[in-house]
């Protein structure tokens, strides 16, 4: 898959099928366009191209409003590239961007390509001030000759699969409803730094995760696949402020399963299996080492003797 990062190499590809949107999470919902949209374009023996845009508009538009995103730009692309489309292009998203009418952003942005297709999802809008919408794509698609093709939402257990309800279930700690809807586990990546090696001193020692994911799960105590520099191994982490030894900064601490190299600076990504607990405080540091333990038991049993 190639990928732009603006929109005037991308305009060489002549008469592809194209779907527009921001497709946080590349969730159930997305893959099912994208993959339709390139089964679609190999049919027509055309282009499939992905239009989207960084930054996420709503960080330009109402920074106040702008969710926590649910993948980094590379991890993005990543998953964009399995569903089999052909071009990735990230428009660059600013206030002039934004204040442009929906019908000059379809002559400027995708007229010059010649677009045979769009594909959008069913509550799809663009321009400024979002007053664009489906209609008005298929309006427009008459006049200047394209055609469109609008996806039904895509409905998993009797809810509309959404990035907003995957926030949601992850804002909750409901990480394995949050897997369902993305078709993966949920994951977050940082770098091991130093702590404070309370961890160690109570027989378990943990890796101090530095985030950069924006989402961060609630806190609590999880079953959890923990991968460095390719390998993959067991854990259990904790995400929460360590009220029994009056905690008040909030730090993820993750505890590998037989694993003892020295990872300080390593890059590390954490995929959520299962929430075990909330935090809490406990009277005593051997009732807390008890309850560690049992935590430890209980993830081994989820998490199987995978990798």
């Amino acid at each position: 898959m190639k990928v732009f990062r603006h929109t005037s190499g991308f305009r060489k590809i002549k008469t592809p099928v194209i779907t527009l949107g921001n497709f946080d999470g590349v969730h159930l919902g997305h893959q099912r366009i994208l993959k339709r949209l390139a089964q679609r374009a190999k049919r027509l023996g055309v282009s499939s191209v992905v239009y989207t845009f960084d930054p996420h508009p709503l960080t330009v538009v109402a920074p106040h409003k702008s969710p926590q995103l649910i993948l980094d730009i590379k991890d993005k692309t990543g998953h964009i590239a399995e569903c089999g489309t052909d071009a990735l292009v990230f428009a660059r998203f600013t206030r002039e961007f934004a204040s442009r009418h929906p019908r000059e952003f379809v002559e400027k942005e995708l007229m010059p390509m010649s677009i045979s297709e769009v594909w959008v999802g069913h509550d799809f809008s663009f321009g400024k001030g979002r007053a664009g919408n489906v209609e008005y794509l298929q309006t427009l698609g008459r006049e200047l000759g394209f055609k469109v093709h609008v996806i039904p939402a895509y409905m998993l257990g009797g809810s509309v699969v959404s990035s907003s309800r995957i926030r949601e279930l992850v804002k909750a700690g409901s990480v394995e409803k949050a897997a369902r809807l993305l078709g993966r586990r949920y994951s977050i990546k940082g770098t091991v730094v130093r702590g404070k090696d309370m961890g160690r001193s109570l027989g378990f020692p943990t890796a101090n995760l530095k985030v950069s994911s924006e989402l961060i799960p609630a806190n609590g105590v999880y079953a959890a696949f923990t991968t460095i520099d390719g390998q993959t191994y067991r854990s259990v982490l904790n995400i929460g402020t360590a009220p029994t030894f009056g905690g008040k900064a909030c730090s993820i601490e993750v505890h590998i399963f037989g694993f003892t190299d020295d990872i300080y600076g390593s890059k590390m990504e954490v995929a959520f299996v299962r929430r075990l607990r909330s935090e809490k405080a406990f009277a005593s540091k051997d009732a807390l080492v008890a309850q560690i333990k049992k935590d430890v038991e209980r993830a081994k049993k989820i998490l199987g003797g995978r990798g």
